[in-house]
């Protein structure tokens, strides 16, 4: 009886982060779902219910599309439609503030509900891995923000799944995100017109790849460099 009694809190300690983790699985799964189904994505949808609610609209606008980020649901097309609805400088502040809301936020509950999942049962190889992000974590949240074709969301959960500092994540994501809010922003606020802002616009989406590229070869050689010592 004594070893069963002894093997029970092990147990127990070894399924408590698989169920946080599988929680975090479904809570991603839920608002997904609320995402895609439930929020508007027509722009004259959005213009109806702002010209409607006002200043007001604005900040539930901002909080929406905060909720928004928790969910891989596309937001692109969120800010296009602020651009257009609101003008550049509204919008951008908007958009801007809602993603930095909403990615704190993922970020927290996927450190909470899956990072002690991911020292328990990870090798080696993964913990490497993981020590490197965290010496390098600013650049490498940098890196990853610049790059337009890697999902908002998933760099959000994903960070909060590694070793990265707090102020490692927050300085790389406040700073990342400025090109891709703009340029979005951009194309929704001065239309597709060959015209200044649309050259803006697609100057800052430029500099989302190139930017994003560099960063991450750097990233990929400090890594490659330090690991014969890690």
């Amino acid at each position: 009886m004594e070893p069963n009694g002894t093997d029970a809190p092990a147990r127990r300690a070894m399924r408590r982060p698989l169920l946080r983790l599988a929680l975090l699985g479904v809570f991603v799964a839920v608002v997904a779902t609320v995402g895609f189904v439930f929020v508007p994505h027509d722009v004259e949808q959005i213009r109806t219910w702002s010209s409607q609610a006002g200043w007001t609209g604005a900040a539930l606008f901002t909080l929406l599309y905060a909720a928004l980020t928790l969910s891989p649901a596309p937001k692109n097309v969120l800010g296009i439609a602020a651009g257009i609805v609101w003008g550049f400088p509204v919008a951008f502040a908007m958009v801007y503030v809602g993603a930095l809301i909403g990615a704190a936020a993922s970020f927290v509950i996927g450190r909470a509900l899956g990072r002690e999942a991911v020292e328990r049962f990870t090798g080696a190889r993964v913990a490497r891995l993981d020590a490197a992000i965290g010496r390098r974590g600013l650049l490498a949240v940098l890196s990853a923000r610049l790059i337009p074709v890697i999902p908002f969301t998933l760099i959000n959960y994903g960070a909060g799944l590694t070793s990265v500092r707090r102020r490692d994540y927050a300085i790389g994501t406040a700073v990342g995100i400025l090109p891709g809010s703009a340029a979005y922003v951009a194309l929704g606020a001065f239309g597709w017109e060959l015209g200044p802002g649309f050259w803006i616009a697609l100057a800052a989406i430029g500099v989302l790849v190139i930017g994003g590229l560099v960063a991450g070869a750097v990233v990929r050689r400090r890594r490659e460099a330090g690991a014969p010592g890690a």
